[in-house]
């Protein structure tokens, strides 16, 4: 894993990649599939494990697919299909995703099953479900897409692979549209284990209340976003990507701060030209050091928000903020709970995602407005 990032982050330093997003769709803790988050004040919730809002899966979904689609999988077809609704296009010429944990629900019942049972009769279905490129796969046969299909499970950077790839094929121009998002799942059992490691909180807490903790660990969270890109501007295009770098286990906040200032300086703009920044503070003691130093340092007197408290912390969370910020640059307009953001008095033009996971898996993000 270190040294295919290494590989990625040296890549991203000699080459410009800019893709456009047509459209984007996002299941998660909050009402992000019909964006009344941009409407309505953020749901609160005081527990330590947070829950999608799920949309009704019949106006998506064939009723004979959904009964035996997990949760994992009616999460990642129904965003991919809002996607395709909203850019008004029936297919692609590829599939992307990113999942770190996979099908848990079917991993999970497949596991006790074979315990239960003793090894006898068992039922395939779990397991052939439980596969990781499953949703993907579900996407592929309900578009009858016989195109390129892949899923990338890199654990923190599954996500982030997955829109590599992505803007690779389009700048190669292998592909006119392509669909690529992520989707990560959470189960009772998974979670008490990632509990019992210290990653998550081991008290409930009010999620709007997350960045005041001073605890260890962080909310856990869950969730789906896809996005249809291409390589072309087109008229009513949400927000451009203009570049995406990753880097690995860096060596301090000093590491960090160089990586962010090389990535900025590839792309010829300063600090100071970015009009918000999106970071992951997750409300973990240690992990929020790191992102106070960056706001006394390099995001000085640029407008900083945090986005883990609305989506809580999973693998492939970077999904939701770049689904955050293209729908900030489309609207130009903050969702209530940024409210206190003091960027309304001019246009929002570039915004940066700065991300990282278990101090391991650190990605940035750069996006544009395309008007």
């Amino acid at each position: 894993m270190a040294l295919e990032a290494i590989v990625l982050h040296s890549f991203f330093q000699n080459y410009k990649m800019k893709v456009f997003i047509r459209s984007a769709s996002c299941i998660s803790p909050q009402e992000t599939f019909n964006n009344n988050l941009f409407t309505h004040e953020a749901k609160v919730y005081n527990t330590d494990f947070l829950d999608v809002v799920e949309p009704d899966y019949k106006n998506l979904i064939d009723a004979k697919l959904l009964r035996r689609m997990s949760k994992i999988v009616r999460m990642g077809v129904a965003t991919a299909s809002g996607c395709l609704q909203q850019a008004g296009i029936t297919n692609v010429d590829a599939i992307i995703t990113g999942t770190a944990y996979g099908c848990m629900v079917d991993s999970e019942s497949f596991l006790k099953n074979i315990v239960l049972q003793e090894e006898q009769m068992l039922s395939p279905t779990a397991f052939i479900q439980s596969t990781h490129n499953t949703v993907a796969a579900q996407i592929a046969l309900m578009l009858k897409c016989h195109n390129y299909n892949n899923t990338y499970v890199h654990r923190g950077f599954s996500f982030e692979h997955a829109l590599t790839d992505a803007m690779l094929l389009l700048q190669e121009n292998a592909a006119q549209h392509i669909l690529t998002g992520s989707a990560d799942e959470l189960t009772e059992l998974t979670f008490s284990v990632l509990k019992r490691m210290g990653i998550y909180k081991q008290q409930p807490v009010n999620n709007t209340m997350l960045y005041t903790t001073a605890t260890r660990g962080s909310i856990a969270g869950q969730g789906a976003a896809f996005f249809l890109l291409s390589g072309e501007a087109g008229a009513n295009d949400l927000a451009a990507i203009n570049a995406l770098q990753t880097f690995y286990t860096p060596a301090g906040i000093t590491a960090i701060e160089q990586n962010i200032q090389n990535f900025l300086s590839a792309q010829n703009i300063p600090a100071a030209a970015v009009d918000l920044v999106i970071t992951g503070r997750n409300g973990d003691a240690d992990n929020d050091k790191l992102y106070d130093a960056l706001n006394a340092s390099i995001f000085k007197n640029i407008p900083v928000k945090a986005y883990k408290h609305l989506s809580g912390e999973y693998p492939t969370a970077a999904s939701f903020a770049v689904w955050l910020a293209a729908t900030i640059l489309q609207r130009q307009k903050l969702p209530l709970c940024f409210k206190d953001a003091p960027i309304d008095e001019k246009p929002v033009k570039k915004i940066l995602i700065y991300n990282n996971y278990q101090h391991k898996y650190h990605s940035i993000f750069l996006l544009s407005a395309t008007a």
